[in-house]
């Protein structure tokens, strides 16, 4: 069996940005407020975080910020993935000597590459950096896609601890969870799955929506973790609103303007993204208002 690196909620974190550069204060000021509701781990420079626009030393610096300023009071899951091995390797390896719980490493994109070669991709990493990893699984943006076959194969590796599981393919989650059992665990990377997910065997959700609301996002994952589905279903079909505003532009575009909007300084975008159509953003400050957030 392999003990999760954590069960419930994860914050994939945005990042602050103020003129050009990481605002580390701002950071903080979202930090507390994770910790203060519940969340149960933090993942910094992942996609939410905007870490494919970071240089080499933001990135690092970012990882180490977090893990000094958290000081192992929930599990801190540094973003290291990249379409190029030796690259993820040296992000890893920089993250685990400063002292991460934990990886998140995408699926190489772009370049893609085959099954046989993505196991030898995540073995290569953790064999180098020592510590465990989260697979992150997500065709929509990578245009590569995990089978089941390969997670079995995966889970063979004592550092490989699960999966974030964003295609989608609720088929694909119930087969791994039948293939690998409790060699490999499953975390939804999808907001509006967490319930199903979960019911199926999953350890709870990566989240972009707890960056806003980390205590709601925690109670559905932690009720529906207990088998208690009824409030856990409600609780995410009350959530759809919500959610799919915050996906209503590509994500983190409607999450950060949502912080910006609660008063957190997450300051600006980095291009290429770029400020939501006035359209969107109405809609994203109706589905707030309705769920009881202030705007």
């Amino acid at each position: 069996m392999k003990t999760p690196i954590f069960t419930g909620a994860a914050v994939a974190i945005a990042t602050p940005f103020a003129n050009g550069v990481i605002d580390y204060k701002a950071l903080d000021s979202l930090l507390d407020f994770q910790l203060a509701n519940r969340t149960d781990a933090i993942v910094i420079c992942g996609t939410t975080g905007e870490s494919s626009t970071m240089s080499d030393e933001e990135h690092h610096a970012c990882i180490a910020h977090t893990i000094d300023y958290v000081n192992h009071r929930v599990p801190v899951i540094a973003g290291t993935g990249s379409n190029d091995t030796n690259y993820a390797i040296d992000l890893s390896v920089r993250a685990a000597k400063a002292g991460a719980d934990g990886l998140l490493l995408v699926t190489p994109y772009y370049n893609k590459c085959t099954q046989r070669g993505v196991i030898a991709h995540y073995n290569a990493i953790v064999d180098a950096a020592g510590i465990p990893a989260i697979v992150y699984n997500v065709p929509s943006r990578t245009g590569f896609g995990m089978t089941v076959e390969t997670y079995a194969a995966l889970s063979e590796h004592p550092l490989l601890n699960g999966v974030k599981e964003a295609s989608g393919n609720l088929q694909l989650v119930a087969r791994t969870i039948a293939a690998c059992g409790d060699r490999f665990n499953v975390w939804s990377g999808n907001d509006d799955q967490i319930a199903p997910m979960t019911a199926l065997g999953g350890k709870g959700i990566i989240s972009v929506m707890a960056n806003i609301i980390p205590k709601q996002t925690a109670e559905i994952a932690h009720a529906c973790l207990r088998g208690d589905y009824t409030t856990g279903g409600k609780m995410q079909c009350d959530m759809m609103e919500l959610i799919d505003a915050l996906f209503c532009e590509v994500n983190p575009i409607p999450v950060k303007t949502a912080l910006n909007l609660m008063g957190f300084a997450a300051g600006e975008l980095r291009m290429p993204l770029c400020e939501m159509e006035p359209k969107n953003l109405e809609r994203l400050k109706t589905a707030m208002q309705n769920f009881g957030l202030s705007v």
